[in-house]
């Protein structure tokens, strides 16, 4: 295996070669630190690289190898998504209007260092995680290693971008409105958001009132299920998470829907139907059972429910900031629309989300598994949205990426699993979503697609 086919081998096998003694956990650090300096001149998807913090890490990591110890990332590199801490460096939230230093790590990143993570850097993300670009007047736009003049999706634009372009194994996202499965679908990667409270948030709780939650955004379906055994705070699958993703699914009943919901614009593009199309066929000859059935979405989902606990949230994160006139215009638009919601009119919203779960959640009454188009359309291109004020860039990214706020709001798992490259050459994806708490089966279908259409092997032109 040469040393390209190592930075692009995934977290799960490079801590098997770094247990075996295949590679040092100095020699994997320096493989992305080199491959960051030359590739990450286009890319842009670090805001920051820790290097000396990280090969003192990998130091330390490669003795506990040598001395036989065994933890299941053991010298693997990770890269953290600015809007979580980690301990004395910044956390910007893609803004200038940041504070001093946590003094602590965020609880995920403490658990990513319990398993033996070496922590490589922090990846660049919209202000206050807006949007689903990754452009900021502060830190400069993130581009797409499939096609530069294109974002490469956002909130978490520069994990999925860092991991697509083989600038790390494995990279942490957050997910409120779609943050995870939007860049994972036009990188072409495996992304999962999971059951809301499955992996911590600590000191950010609540984050967007409830909306958003911590996950991975990495090559293979096994990786992101080992970022799940080690980050998980809930009750776990049998054996766990890797366990759940290498078991053969049992014979599922699947429902499919290209439905866009109530009062959002927009149209589901080709590629996108094509490869809705596509996965039914593979999935009846994997011998699951197929319908096409739309949830019901109520028609107060959106701007009743979901986009005012976006703003209620924005809101709040806005207030912690010391230097908040240094915010973009845009994000002071959002900010002062979600001070206008007041703490009963949030808690009215926050009490209507067990009747949204349950008209949403009522077709898994009938099924296992829901899979809509893991995006509507291909994404933007770098700087389309410039000079844009709040509302009017909201309406206009929106129709790329209907499918994905609705369950946040809900809080149950949902994944996306790459398809193929639209005409264009940017990738699309399916999203599959399940029942509350059930990730496992969203893993194991998801490894069962996989083991199909692999997908890991694929790489951009960048890179």
């Amino acid at each position: 295996m040469d040393l390209t086919d190592i930075a692009f081998a995934g977290a799960a096998e490079q801590a098997r070669m770094l247990a075996a003694g295949t590679i040092t956990a100095p020699a994997l650090l320096d493989l992305y630190l080199d491959r960051i300096a030359r590739v990450d001149r286009e890319v842009r998807a670090y805001r920051v690289v820790l290097t000396e913090r990280a090969r003192k890490e990998a130091a330390a990591a490669q003795q506990r190898l040598e001395a036989g110890e065994r933890l299941p990332l053991l010298g693997v590199p990770i890269a953290i998504k600015d809007d979580v801490d980690v301990a004395d460096e910044f956390t910007c939230y893609g803004s200038s209007a940041h504070g001093l230093p946590p003094t602590q790590d965020a609880e995920v990143v403490r658990r990513l260092r319990e398993a033996g993570a070496v922590i490589l850097g922090k990846t660049a993300v919209p202000e206050m995680m807006l949007w689903p670009f990754t452009e900021t007047v502060a830190f400069g736009s993130t581009h797409n290693p499939w096609d530069l003049a294109r974002a490469p999706g956002g909130s978490s634009g520069g994990s999925g971008a860092a991991v697509a372009a083989g600038l790390a194994p494995m990279a942490l996202g957050s997910d409120g409105a779609g943050s995870i499965r939007i860049p994972s679908t036009w990188c072409g990667l495996f992304g999962i958001k999971p059951q809301r409270d499955r992996v911590p948030m600590d000191p950010h709780t609540d984050a967007w009132q409830g909306l958003s939650v911590n996950g991975p955004i990495t090559r293979t379906v096994e990786d992101a299920a080992l970022f799940l055994d080690v980050t998980n705070t809930a009750r776990a699958p049998r054996g766990g998470f890797v366990a759940a993703a290498a078991r053969k699914p049992k014979k599922l009943r699947i429902a499919l829907s290209a439905k866009i919901p109530p009062t959002v614009v927009g149209h589901v593009g080709g590629a996108q139907q094509k490869a809705l199309d596509g996965v039914e066929a593979l999935l009846r000859d994997l011998g699951h059972e197929v319908i096409w059935r739309d949830p019901d979405y109520p028609a107060w989902a959106v701007y009743g429910h979901v986009l005012p606990r976006m703003w209620r949230g924005i809101y709040d994160d806005v207030q912690q900031l010391p230097h908040r006139e240094r915010l973009e215009p845009r994000t002071k638009a959002l900010a002062r629309l979600g001070g206008l919601i007041s703490d009963q009119q949030i808690a009215r919203i926050r009490a209507a989300e067990a009747t949204l779960a349950a008209r949403v959640g009522s077709i898994f009454d009938d099924v296992d598994v829901l899979i809509t188009p893991g995006t509507a359309t291909g994404p933007s291109r770098v700087g389309q949205y410039q000079h844009r004020g709040g509302l009017a860039t909201l309406a206009m990214v929106a129709s790329r990426v209907p499918f994905h706020a609705i369950f946040n709001a809900t809080g149950q798992p949902a994944a996306v699993v790459p398809w193929g490259l639209d005409g264009e050459g940017i990738p699309v994806s399916v999203q599959l979503v399940g029942r509350p708490s059930d990730e496992a089966t969203l893993l194991s279908l998801s490894h069962q697609i996989e083991k199909a259409r692999p997908w890991a092997n694929r790489r951009p032109p960048v890179s």
